[in-house]
C-alpha cells in the first residue's frame, strides 16, 4: 500500500520567503488537520533579523500511544530550513486533504526549524557559531581532534580567495580529496569562529531532541527519522544518506525501506564523507533494531562552491562591524542552499514525498 497519492499537485509556493513566513505558514497548516495533534513549542534565545521571536515548533500527529513514529526534522542547519519548511508544509497539506494516510498504530512527529537563529539569519549555525550537526558528542570527555583542520585554519581565513583555492588544491593533491573534505567539514572543536564547529556544550536543537525523546518515550517506539538537508550532492537529487554502521540493524532497516538508493559515508558510497558529532548519533542511541535514521540531502551546487561560500560567511561573522556585507552575503547563502529555481523546488517536493511515503510504508510493514 502506498501512503502518498502521486497525482497530488505540487505547489512550490510552500517555499517561504523567510523564517517568520515559514513558521506562520507551518502553524496555519496545523489548523487544517482533523486528526489528533499535540504541539510543543521550544523558544530559542535571541531574535531574528526583524526582531521576531525564534521558536522550534513541533507537532505530534496521530495516536498518543502509537508504537511506530515517523520523525521529520527540518532546519538542523538553519538556512536549510527553507526547504525543510516547504517539505513539512507540503506534507501537512497532503495529510489534511487525505492524500497521505498515516498507517494504524503510527504517528508523525514534525520538528520545524531545529536551529531557528540560523534559519532567520540565513546561516547554517546558531548564534554561537555552533553547527548542530557536529554537536552530538560527549562533552564530559576530551573533544575529538581534527588536526588537518588546525593545519589549514590560517588558509580558511585568507582574504584572497584565489590564494585560498591554490592552498586547498595543493592539500588535495598531496593528501587526496576525501582528506580535504574531512579537514574542512568533518567537524572541529577548537575554532568557534570557523565552519563546522561542534561547540563546547549541547546546543538548542540537541536539547530539543533530547526533550522530545523523553516527552514521548521515543526509546520505546519504532522510529523512522528523516532529517531534511540541502547543499550537498547532485543538483535537485535527494540522496538518502545513512550514517549507521554498515553492518548494523539501522542500515539493514534503511536498505529494506528505501532500497538501493541508500548511500553510506562509511563505505564511500555517499556525497558526504564520515563526520563527527552528527545529530544522527543522539538518535541512534535510543533506537531499537526496527528503527533507522536517514538524512535526505538535496543537492545544489558543487562542494568546492559550498566550502567557499561557508568560509566567506565565517570570515564575515568573525568581524563585528560589517552588518551590511553580512546581509548581502546571506543572499549568496540562500541561493546555494535554496535555489530560486522552479525545477529544483519541484524536484525537492517530489522526492521528499517519495521518501516519506517509503518511510511510512517501511515502518508499518
Amino acid at each position: 500500500m502506498s501512503y502518498c497519492l502521486p497525482l497530488a499537485a505540487i505547489d512550490t509556493a510552500v517555499f517561504p520567503g523567510s523564517y517568520a513566513a515559514g513558521r506562520q505558514h507551518w502553524l496555519a497548516q496545523l489548523n487544517k488537520l482533523s486528526c489528533h495533534t499535540q504541539c510543543l513549542p521550544y523558544p530559542c534565545v535571541g531574535t531574528g533579523v526583524q526582531g521576531e521571536e525564534l521558536v522550534t515548533d513541533t507537532v505530534w500527529i496521530g495516536p498518543e500511544d502509537a508504537s511506530r513514529v515517523l520523525v521529520l526534522i527540518g532546519g538542523t542547519h538553519g538556512i536549510e530550513g527553507f526547504a525543510g519548511s516547504a517539505v513539512q508544509i507540503d506534507q501537512l497539506g497532503l495529510i489534511a486533504k487525505g492524500h497521505v494516510v498515516i498507517p494504524d498504530n503510527t504517528a508523525v512527529l514534525m520538528i520545524h526549524a531545529l536551529t531557528p537563529w540560523g534559519y532567520a539569519w540565513q546561516r547554517r549555525c546558531d548564534a554561537d557559531g555552533v553547527d548542530l550537526n557536529r554537536n552530538s558528542v560527549d562533552f564530559s570527555k576530551p573533544l575529538p581532534e581534527n588536526k588537518d583542520y588546525d593545519l589549514l585554519k590560517d588558509t580558511f581565513y585568507l582574504a584572497d580567495a584565489a590564494q585560498r583555492k591554490i592552498a586547498l588544491a595543493e592539500f588535495e593533491q598531496q593528501y587526496g580529496r576525501v582528506a580535504l573534505e574531512k579537514a574542512v567539514s568533518a567537524g572541529q572543536y577548537s575554532d568557534p569562529s570557523g565552519p563546522f564547529y561542534g561547540g563546547k556544550a549541547p546546543a538548542h536543537g540537541r536539547l530539543v531532541c533530547e526533550n522530545l525523546m523523553r516527552q514521548y518515550s521515543l526509546q520505546e517506539r519504532d522510529l523512522a527519522v528523516i532529517d531534511l538537508h540541502t547543499g550537498l550532492g547532485s543538483y535537485g537529487y535527494g540522496e538518502i544518506i545513512c550514517d549507521h554502521e554498515p553492518d548494523s540493524t539501522g542500515t539493514r532497516a534503511a536498505r529494506h525501506w528505501y532500497g538501493e538508493s541508500v548511500a553510506l559515508p562509511l563505505l564511500g558510497t555517499s556525497s558526504s564523507v564520515p563526520k563527527t558529532g552528527l545529530l544522527d548519533y543522539a538518535w541512534h542511541m535510543i533506537m531499537n533494531e526496527r528503527s533507522c535514521y536517514i538524512t535526505l540531502e538535496f543537492g545544489t551546487f558543487s562542494t568546492d562552491q559550498l566550502f567557499e561560500i561557508l568560509l566567506r560567511d565565517h570570515q564575515l561573522w568573525a568581524k563585528s562591524d560589517n552588518q551590511p556585507t553580512r546581509l548581502e552575503h546571506s543572499k549568496v547563502m540562500r541561493r546555494h542552499f535554496c535555489p530560486d529555481d522552479q525545477a529544483w523546488r519541484e524536484m525537492v517536493l517530489f522526492r521528499a514525498r517519495q521518501v516519506i511515503a517509503q518511510g511510512l510504508q517501511g515502518i508499518s510493514s
